[in-house]
């Protein structure tokens, strides 16, 4: 399975996809801590693995969107003010500020932008 995931097409589009959401959690007014560059690496190699698991030898944004909160959720760290907002549970918080980053970002739309191997 791990080949299979190696072997999954991501494009560039999808690729700086990825890295615009996870730059976004470093500016959210919410979040003291957002996550690294190493968690985009993280988030396109769990996209990799969604993808070969449904048959695909390509990554779609749904892919980032799908696994964003799964993968990010745990490496950020909110501020004590929003923490104050939702009563001490993280969680719910976390979840709220990855969606309305998701939503907020641009998605790569259209075969040209998404590639596939050996057309990108």
């Amino acid at each position: 399975m791990m080949q299979a995931a190696r072997g999954v097409f991501v494009s560039a589009a999808v690729k700086e996809y990825a890295v615009t959401i996870v730059r976004a959690t470093r500016d959210d007014r919410d979040l003291r801590l957002g996550a690294s560059p190493r968690a985009t690496l993280q988030l396109i190699r769990a996209a990799k693995a969604q993808a070969a698991l449904f048959g695909r030898e390509y990554v779609l944004p749904d892919d980032i969107d799908s696994l964003a909160v799964s993968v990010l959720g745990h490496r950020l760290v909110p501020t004590s003010r929003a923490l104050g907002h939702h009563h001490q549970d993280s969680g719910p918080l976390i979840e709220e500020v990855i969606r309305r980053i998701l939503a907020a970002t641009a998605v790569p739309v259209g075969p040209a932008s998404l590639g596939t191997p050996g057309r990108a």
